[in-house]
């Protein structure tokens, strides 16, 4: 499977990390209304990428956790990737 190293912006990706830090949770207001949104690290053998958490998704891992993100959406916020779940992802713990 290819690894975070090989991700590019506007693209879906599918892979597999370790959440190395989560961000504190932060209430913010999108056009749906208020959410819950948190940022956490991923790392894998070919680098680090920032994964993009909202709502429930905020508290339902943690740091060390390994996980398996299928059909995410990459994209450059400030410079940087992160990638979030966009339309169609799913976020799974993995073993």
């Amino acid at each position: 499977m290819p690894g975070i190293a090989t991700l590019r912006a506007n693209s879906n990706a599918t892979i597999d990390a370790t959440i190395t830090a989560i961000s504190p949770i932060r209430e913010v207001t999108t056009s749906r209304g208020p959410s819950q949104v948190a940022d956490a690290t991923l790392q894998d053998d070919t680098g680090t990428i920032t994964l993009t958490l909202w709502g429930p998704d905020t508290k339902r891992f943690a740091v060390g956790q390994k996980i398996h993100i299928a059909d995410g959406w990459v994209k450059d916020y400030r410079g940087k990737l992160q990638v979030s779940m966009g339309r169609s992802g799913t976020i799974q713990a993995s073993t």
